[in-house]
């Protein structure tokens, strides 16, 4: 497809934002964007990580884009149901988070499932950050719920099991244990301490009983293919192909 008027709203996928939307701004331009659009951002928008002015300018800056954000909750952000202003609206067939004065930034919920364009669809957001204590010890935002709670898992299997665990695509910011990039990544620096695998050991959990055509995610900062998981950082991909 040409970077010219489309007919039909698209949906595209990218990775972590941490905030700088620049690319995102420019692939707008490239592709003549509209509002029913959807970008797809699969964790660490960074939307809601300082909860302050310097939020409040960025969602302002967001809401004059030509495109519909729909972000998967990351570990650099707050999560939009612990924040004022939010509400559940009605989106791809199920609830989402929205503060009704920035109506183009959708936030899902962990564990729901949703039918966007042709695919019925898993989200799960959250991780461990493995730069917790180095965000702790300089006072940056940490957020003690960044993993999903037990309450989070237990919807996200129960809503599986109302689909007899079959999904078209999974939505996530980390991946499942068996499935992290590690041939990609740098060594973790020894003063980050332990990693918190937990997230990722229960996504292989879900992963041994469900079936999908193709698992999406972010987090680790690298656009990479295996097999059918998708790893998304810098680059931007066609959803609803």
């Amino acid at each position: 497809m040409t970077a010219s008027k489309h007919t039909r709203p698209m949906i595209w996928i990218t990775g972590d934002k941490h905030g700088d939307f620049s690319s995102v701004e420019a692939f707008c331009k490239k592709w003549q964007t509209r509002r029913e659009d959807t970008l797809i951002v699969l964790g660490d928008a960074g939307i809601n990580y300082f909860k302050d002015e310097r939020g409040t300018a960025l969602k302002e800056e967001l809401a004059q884009l030509p495109i519909t954000l729909f972000c998967i909750h990351g570990n650099h952000e707050a999560r939009p149901e612990t924040l004022e202003g939010y509400e559940l609206q009605e989106a791809f067939g199920g609830k989402v988070y929205v503060d009704p004065h920035y109506p183009n930034q959708l936030f899902p919920v962990d564990g729901a499932i949703y039918q966007i364009g042709k695919h019925r669809t898993l989200v799960i957001g959250g991780a461990y950050s493995v730069d917790k204590f180095l965000r702790l010890r300089r006072r940056w935002h940490w957020f003690e719920d960044e993993q999903p709670s037990d309450a989070i898992k237990a919807r996200t299997e129960a809503a599986l099991e109302a689909v007899n665990w079959q999904v078209d695509v999974v939505l996530s910011h980390t991946c499942p244990q068996s499935q992290v990039p590690l041939e990609k990544l740098p060594p973790l620096a020894p003063e980050w301490g332990p990693i918190d695998t937990s997230t990722e050991e229960w996504l292989d959990s879900l992963r041994a009983k469900l079936s999908f055509n193709r698992w999406y995610a972010g987090h680790f900062h690298v656009d990479y293919l295996r097999d059918n998981f998708t790893f998304l950082f810098d680059s931007f991909q066609l959803f609803d192909a």
